[in-house]
């Protein structure tokens, strides 16, 4: 579908991946406070996004507490890269097609003298 990415097109996958994208790796509940998700959300997104092998976590300890951490792997990167662009050239799309629009029409679209 003109390179947007299915996966990334749900908005919590897009924003996690896009923030993971901004760092090496983040704290689960980092992740989760900047997205404004429950723990049950990102936990189920976390895991869609790391078999479709766009994100990497990893479980460890902080003294005795268990911690995960979320990465954004080389293939997620791209991904999201590749939708971002998509999504450039769809909006750059629409503006060109709305702008050829206007032009003949005579580019008023009706809202002309509408203040009086």
């Amino acid at each position: 579908m003109n390179g947007l990415d299915p996966i990334l097109h749900q908005p919590t996958r897009l924003t996690v991946l896009a923030f993971l994208s901004g760092c090496q790796e983040a704290e689960f509940s980092v992740v989760r406070d900047y997205c404004q998700v429950s723990d049950s959300v990102l936990s189920k997104t976390a895991s869609g996004l790391e078999a479709a092998g766009y994100l990497r976590a990893r479980k460890g300890y902080v003294g005795k507490r268990p911690r995960t951490w979320l990465a954004a792997t080389q293939q997620g990167r791209t991904a999201l890269s590749e939708h971002l662009a998509a999504l450039q050239h769809l909006a750059a799309a629409a503006e060109a097609a709305g702008s050829a629009s206007d032009a003949g029409t005579g580019g008023g679209g009706g809202a002309e003298g509408a203040d009086g």
